[in-house]
């Protein structure tokens, strides 16, 4: 699980070099601390564990790892900018002509077929450690309300809508529905115990089924 450490024994250049190498050595801590937390949340739970036993598991010291995660919660969602920020983005980077339900349509099925760890293919042990959570299952609901904030915010810019306009939350209120319920289908797929080629399968079917009930009202929404 992540980067494994480096075994590069060679001496760090100067100047630039040397730069990147210390920024390339945060990155592998950060990677470690995140891997080594959440073996422990999928072996013990969550709540059940502590920063000073992640700090140990990664040989740091506590301050290090609250000086990259924060919060707890940061150490087991460990991409939640990308969650949050995700559908916006590919609104934002829709082709010419095409509208936001096309953009993100195409964007889901092509996560779907990837099975994409950020679209929800995280493995049963880490679905089971967030579903068993409650502070984890809070904390995802609110990424998903964040997620949702965002592509308002870009649809809104899209369209050129006034600040007052509802339009752009609705749409986008709509369209995120249907992520959160792609989302939602894969956790429980997963812990029904369906693998996840076979759960991919399914999803393109039923994905493709839950963004034709939007066509009516959003096929041309956003065009670009």
């Amino acid at each position: 699980m992540g980067i494994e450490p480096s075994t590069t024994t060679d001496p760090a250049p100067s100047g630039g070099s040397a730069t990147g190498l210390r920024e390339a050595k945060k990155r592998e801590t950060r990677q470690l601390i995140s891997d080594r937390a959440t073996e422990l949340f999928m072996a013990q739970g969550f709540e059940r564990t502590t920063i000073a036993e992640i700090a140990d598991a990664a040989r740091v010291a506590k301050k290090t790892v609250t000086n990259y995660f924060p919060r707890k919660e940061d150490l087991a969602l460990d991409h939640q900018d990308e969650f949050v920020t995700g559908l916006a983005r590919t609104v934002a980077a829709r082709e010419p002509g095409e509208s936001a339900l096309a953009a993100l349509r195409r964007a889901a099925l092509s996560a779907i077929a990837a099975q994409d760890p950020v679209a929800g293919f995280a493995g049963p042990d880490f679905i089971r450690m967030i579903a068993e959570s409650p502070t984890l299952s809070v904390c995802l609901r609110g990424l998903h309300d964040q997620r949702e904030e965002a592509l308002a915010a870009a649809l809104t810019e899209a369209t050129g809508a006034s600040p007052g306009d509802i339009t752009p939350r609705t749409a986008a209120s709509l369209l995120a529905g249907v992520h959160r319920v792609l989302f939602r289908r894969i956790q429980d797929l997963t812990l029904a115990g369906h693998s996840d080629p076979e759960i991919a399968a399914a999803l393109e079917a039923e994905a493709t089924r839950a963004f034709a009930l939007l066509e009516p009202a959003l096929a041309d929404y956003a065009r670009a």
